[in-house]
């Protein structure tokens, strides 16, 4: 893989000559172990809103760097930053997200992860995309984002009575789970959310209210509070999101109900980040859009929430070690992490 740049010039992946012979070693590494490996996969969800001047390039590196590794899964990048999931072996993680974290653009990312049962991805995809997460509002720097709060902090600022807790998710996943006393704002898309705050935050305001959001991964999160300051709202946001939640709190059953929909294979995972049984058909009937949902979501196969129109390069998966017929069909046309 070519060494392309480090912070100074402008915006996309540096791997530079010793770390990238330390990745080839490992990845020599990796391929040579036994077959159990293949049951070892792990999902890694991340994102950061962080100016990227030359975001083709950042495609072009981070697709060179998730092949060099055999991982699979979709990646967005935007001027505003990146947004992606992968999965391969638990080695090939690592060293993807050391990779990533040695660039000064992405230092301190977080990054969600879990082991997985279902090989949640057939491909890889990485492309360029407008925005990493679209809110439908222009001029929106997700930068400027709320009060993040710890899991740990988060269980104490729900139990506070002047706190109105809101799920910045579909309605679709609130049903599948959310956190107790959580308000469903009926939206069947992320576009749809802010119309449900500006009809209520004046009322919140004349209340005294304080507004404490959470959504999967963090992602949704940060856009709409950067834009909730700008109507002089406090508000609040579980960092990390759900997945972070359930990864730091071992009792987080306490305070939640159900499941977690997930944007991949598996679906699903209860709060010890464990796949359920749950399929897209107990996820989409019954939903106004759950036809077209459910139709959707099998006919793409491929990784969640990708449009096939998009421009990007693809891997099959279908020869790979997380190739599966038997896997579980694609879970949805969204995107948050």
């Amino acid at each position: 893989m070519n060494a392309v740049s480090d912070a100074a010039n402008s915006g996309f992946i540096f791997v530079s000559t010793s770390a990238t012979s330390a990745m080839s070693a490992m990845s020599s590494a990796v391929s040579s172990t036994t077959s159990t490996a293949a049951a070892m996969i792990h999902h890694s969800a991340f994102y950061k809103f962080v100016p990227l001047s030359h975001p083709d390039r950042v495609v072009a590196d981070l697709r060179a760097l998730a092949m060099r590794f055999d991982l699979l899964g979709s990646i967005l990048v935007a001027t505003e930053g990146i947004n992606g999931m992968v999965a391969g072996r638990e080695e090939n993680v690592d060293a993807f997200q050391s990779a990533l974290l040695s660039d000064a653009h992405f230092a301190a990312m977080l990054f969600k992860r879990s082991a997985c049962k279902t090989p949640p991805f057939r491909r890889l995809k990485v492309y360029k995309k407008p925005e990493i997460v679209p809110l439908g509002i222009d001029g929106v720097d997700a930068r400027n984002t709320g009060i993040d709060v710890s899991p740990a902090e988060w269980r104490k600022l729900i139990a506070e009575e002047d706190v109105v807790l809101l799920d910045n998710r579909n309605s679709f996943e609130f049903r599948r789970g959310r956190f107790k006393n959580a308000i469903d704002p009926q939206v069947s898309n992320f576009r749809d959310f802010p119309n449900y705050v500006k009809e209520h935050a004046a009322a919140w305001k004349a209340q005294g209210k304080r507004v404490a959001m959470y959504c999967t991964g963090g992602i949704r999160c940060e856009k709409t509070s950067a834009w909730m300051r700008d109507l002089d709202m406090e508000v609040f946001q579980l960092r990390g999101g759900i997945l972070n939640y359930f990864k730091e709190m071992p009792d987080a059953d306490k305070d939640w109900d159900g499941e977690c929909f997930v944007f991949d294979n598996r679906v699903a995972l209860d709060t010890r980040l464990q796949e359920t049984n749950t399929t897209v058909e107990d996820v989409y009937n019954g939903e106004p859009d759950g036809e077209w949902r459910l139709r959707r979501a099998k006919e793409l196969d491929t990784p969640a929430l990708e449009n096939p129109t998009d421009e990007g390069s693809e891997k099959d998966a279908s020869a790979g070690p997380q190739g599966n017929p038997h896997s579980k069909p694609q879970a949805s046309l969204e995107r948050e992490h």
